[in-house]
């Protein structure tokens, strides 16, 4: 089964300095028929102002991702990790026991766009730990890049989750297929462009909930980069 979660169906909060499209219930946004997908819990896309972010603030037992989608984002925690976190990169904080970090947009004059992931955890407890990876173009044009694993296989990052995490750039005939385990749930996660999943169309900001599929095909893109979830049921 596939079902299509709109753009303009997602929670959103404007607070001035950020805007936020919540793809799940998230603070103010409560929606008791999106809670999350299998084990994902957050989708966040947000756009923060120059010279304004998120003071410090406090995660625990949590698989945070975070993905840069234009301009950068200044990250410090108290592990001791002070970053950037360009477009390519991808982030990956293990909240554990517990762990307070800051994010803010240090440019003078742009705006930074950045999707931040929450995975519910298959181990709570552990010590918080922080990695940080670059994934080219190249690496994701017409192919599913895996970026984030529990077993951070292929120079993926390592989730201490049951989900892996997929990123791909698509255009024209370029398509790329994905076969999953139907007992399990996945998340498509269109970022920019357009697609179709499983001949079904996405434009910018749509996702796509799959469940009893063996396989995911994505094609028809027009500039579409997109994110792909294979998740706990």
């Amino acid at each position: 089964m596939l079902t299509v979660r709109k753009s303009k169906e997602r929670g959103y909060a404007d607070h001035g300095w950020l805007k936020s499209y919540h793809s799940f219930s998230f603070a103010g946004y409560y929606d008791p028929l999106h809670m999350g997908w299998g084990n994902l819990r957050v989708i966040n896309e947000d756009w923060i102002d120059a010279g304004k972010g998120f003071g410090t603030h406090g995660h625990r037992d949590m698989e945070i991702v975070t993905y840069v989608l234009n301009g950068s984002l200044a990250h410090k925690d108290s592990m001791g990790n002070v970053k950037a976190i360009p477009p390519g990169d991808v982030q990956r904080m293990s909240a554990g026991t517990g762990v307070q970090h800051s994010e803010f947009n240090h440019a003078p004059n742009e705006t930074t766009h950045l999707l931040q992931i929450w995975i519910e955890p298959n181990v709570t407890g552990i010590q918080p730990s922080y990695e940080q990876k670059t994934f080219t173009a190249t690496e994701k044009t017409g192919n599913l890049r895996l970026v984030a694993a529990p077993d951070g296989a292929d120079g993926s990052v390592t989730i201490h989750a049951d989900a892996r995490l997929y990123a791909a750039l698509l255009d024209g005939e370029q398509s790329v297929d994905l076969v999953l385990n139907a007992t399990r749930k996945s998340y498509v996660h269109l970022v920019r462009g357009q697609l179709s999943v499983n001949g079904v169309a996405l434009g910018t900001g749509d996702a796509a909930l799959l469940e009893g599929e063996s396989l995911i095909h994505l094609a028809e893109g027009k500039g579409a980069e997109v994110l792909v979830f294979d998740l706990q049921s």
